[in-house]
């Protein structure tokens, strides 16, 4: 990658910032007031919209909500040619979007790394990332970089077999881990390996974004189904907690 831009400078475009860094020159843009400083601090070219939309890759990285905004501000400057990607937690409305409102000589590969700051602390190696190909033939290249020098498990497939499918991982993960939080204090001391694994799951996600949450629970078109399942059988398990006490 020559010029790689950057549109957000949250967890994960910080995240991206890191790693990145050795490999492309990256400009990136974020309104927030201490994005600028993160920038020079890490030795990185903050710039504007349009001056991000020049690079051969851009990368947005901001919540689902507001990637059409984001969008509809890189058109007007975007090159033919140019890559742009996204690195969602969702698929199929990040796809809808980017096909909608880009150009067709801009090529677009959606991503979703499924991991984030928490579980790449050591290192991206083995680390799993979803590619799905849109539009143009740089998917290929993508992938071969994410895996090659990257060394990420890339999984190639459909915004649709993505979400489909993180409904059930993220979101029941997402779920149960929001819930225990709520009900912390939790124990310490006295805990099994199974208590203490659901534990690690709780601190890989408990500092996500309120956004980021909304998102997989929302934004995603098969989240309310599995939500519904997950309901019910725990509503059946407590219906069969409840008769037990009843009888004894």
């Amino acid at each position: 990658m020559k010029k790689l831009g950057l549109v957000g400078l949250g967890a994960f475009g910080r995240l991206i910032v890191k790693h990145m860094t050795p490999y492309a020159d990256i400009v990136a843009f974020d309104p927030s007031p201490q994005a600028e400083a993160f920038a020079r601090q890490n030795g990185i070219a903050f710039g504007t919209l349009a001056e991000v939309a020049q690079a051969d890759y851009v990368v947005i990285a901001t919540p689902v909500e507001k990637i059409r905004d984001a969008v509809r501000a890189l058109r007007p400057h975007l090159r033919p040619g140019t890559v742009v990607m996204d690195v969602a937690s969702v698929k199929v409305l990040p796809a809808r979007i980017l096909q909608e409102e880009l150009p067709a000589d801009v090529d677009v590969v959606c991503t979703h790394p499924l991991f984030g700051p928490q579980s790449a602390k050591d290192g991206l190696a083995g680390l799993r990332v979803v590619v799905c190909p849109l539009r143009g033939d740089h998917a290929d290249k993508v992938t071969a970089f994410l895996s090659s020098t990257l060394d990420l498990k890339v999984i190639v497939t459909t915004p649709e077999e993505h979400d489909r499918e993180m409904a059930a991982v993220q979101g029941l993960t997402h779920m149960i881990a929001k819930v225990m939080v709520e009900m912390e204090p939790l124990p310490q001391k006295l805990t099994t390996r199974s208590f203490d694994l659901l534990m690690q799951v709780v601190e890989m996600v408990r500092y996500d974004s309120p956004e980021l949450f909304l998102a997989i629970q929302r934004d995603n078109p098969f989240s309310a189904d599995v939500r519904s399942k997950f309901f019910a059988k725990a509503d059946a398990l407590r219906d069969y907690l409840d008769s037990s006490d009843a009888q004894s």
